[in-house]
């Protein structure tokens, strides 16, 4: 738990308000936001890189909501983007285009060209292919496009595989061995402006080591590039700083920041972090119900209105988050794997838990903010949950629960 989400008198609240009564008057599955969960974390990022020129670029994937996006952008946030909806979400939300980076291995001409139109600050790009391929969109355009290459410095994050990025087996990145002689083509080519280095090696990392390792192979690009003539503008040192779901202790923000900002001393290049995760996870919590009490031969089940399709990291990824009553109950405990209603084997949120909890509970899904929505989908044609922002006492509706209409009103019957 965090500050924002905190059991008074028995009963778990978000900031000034109980959840029990959002899940009572929005129903469940419904994931629930803290205003200023989020806000507290982006000016913590703020507050520790002051004094620094910097850009914060919130990674629009971890999750997408207009609402979310748009307190992120009042703030002065700029955005992180890995395909052209995400860019749309972002101007629909408010957000700067000559603040978004765009990174991601695939992106097409037509992503291309709603970016070069858009105005965006740079382009992450990740192979020598898409920069032709950029060059190309650009001429066609009569413009000039702001690129970075994402170098893979093949650095161990350490965090699960499927979220490491930074490897030389990872199809992240250009290869940091060949970084040089693509920037060398860049530098060449008429619609290409070279203004950066980006550099991201995975997510949900615990510990400052493997950025420092990161930031140092850059730094020694960086001076390569400039004994080839070619000076950068800004250095994007990506994100990826984990949160706390179990046992972990990832660095505090403030000191995550004091090792980048060390690591550049004296370097004149703005710096760029793309924090997701760190701003989000923690700052939400999904709600689920609890439709049955199973006991079996060998364990105990409570079985949810929320599924694998609402938070996918536990069956993806086998990942812990903490699952707690909204309502603390004055008896014994028992031992429960609380799982969905899905067809499946891997349809489950927690395993072992110890819980005192009967049919009809309410629980909450901690840290549920980041991955959780913006993952989720229509599987087993399961209309998506309901998304709630809390600011105080204020309770606000920031996405209607879909209903089971709307899954199919675009296909059709055929004679």
């Amino acid at each position: 738990m965090t500050e924002y989400f905190k059991y008074q008198q028995a009963q778990l609240y978000v900031e000034s308000v109980p959840l029990e009564s959002i899940a009572q008057r929005y129903g469940t599955p419904c994931y629930v936001y803290s205003r200023a969960a989020l806000t507290d974390g982006y000016r913590q990022f703020a507050d520790a890189l002051k004094g620094r020129e910097h850009l914060i670029c919130y990674a629009v994937k971890a999750n997408s909501n207009l609402a979310i996006l748009n307190v992120f952008a009042r703030l002065g946030a700029g955005f992180d983007i890995v395909s052209g909806g995400e860019l749309q979400r972002v101007l629909a939300a408010g957000g700067q285009a000559n603040k978004v980076v765009f990174s991601g291995v695939g992106k097409t001409e037509e992503e291309m060209r709603m970016a070069l139109e858009a105005g965006i600050l740079c382009f992450n790009v990740e192979s020598a292919p898409e920069l032709d391929r950029l060059n190309s969109v650009a001429a066609s355009m009569g413009k000039v496009a702001p690129i970075s290459l994402r170098v893979n410095p093949d650095v161990d994050a350490k965090t699960h595989p499927y979220i490491s990025t930074g490897l030389k087996q990872n199809k992240f990145g250009v290869a940091y061995t060949e970084a040089l002689s693509i920037y060398r083509k860049a530098a060449a080519m008429p619609h290409i402006r070279i203004t950066g280095m980006d550099c991201h090696i995975g997510s949900q990392l615990t510990e400052t080591s493997p950025f420092i390792a990161a930031a140092e192979k850059v730094l020694a690009l960086v001076d390569q590039l400039e004994a080839a003539g070619i000076v950068l503008e800004h250095l994007d040192l990506g994100g990826g700083l984990g949160i706390r779901y179990d046992d972990e202790t990832p660095p505090a923000i403030a000191d995550y920041a004091q090792s980048l900002l060390n690591a550049l001393e004296g370097r004149p290049h703005k710096l760029i972090v793309e924090p997701g995760r760190v701003l989000v996870g923690n700052a939400g919590v999904l709600l689920t119900r609890i439709e049955y009490i199973k006991h079996g031969e060998e364990k105990n089940f409570a079985i949810v209105d929320a599924a694998m399709n609402d938070l996918m990291r536990p069956a993806l990824y086998d990942a812990y988050h903490a699952i707690l009553p909204l309502r603390e109950r004055d008896e014994a405990a028992q031992h429960y794997d609380i799982v969905g209603p899905i067809c499946e084997t891997g349809d489950f949120i927690g395993r072992g838990r110890e819980l005192a909890v009967t049919q009809g509970d309410t629980l909450g899904v901690m840290s549920a903010g980041a991955y959780g929505m913006s993952m989720s989908s229509n599987y087993n044609t399961r209309p998506r949950a309901a998304e709630i922002m809390v600011d105080g006492v204020a309770i606000h509706v920031i996405r209607e629960r879909e209903l089971v209409s709307q899954l199919f009103a675009a296909e059709k019957i055929i004679a």
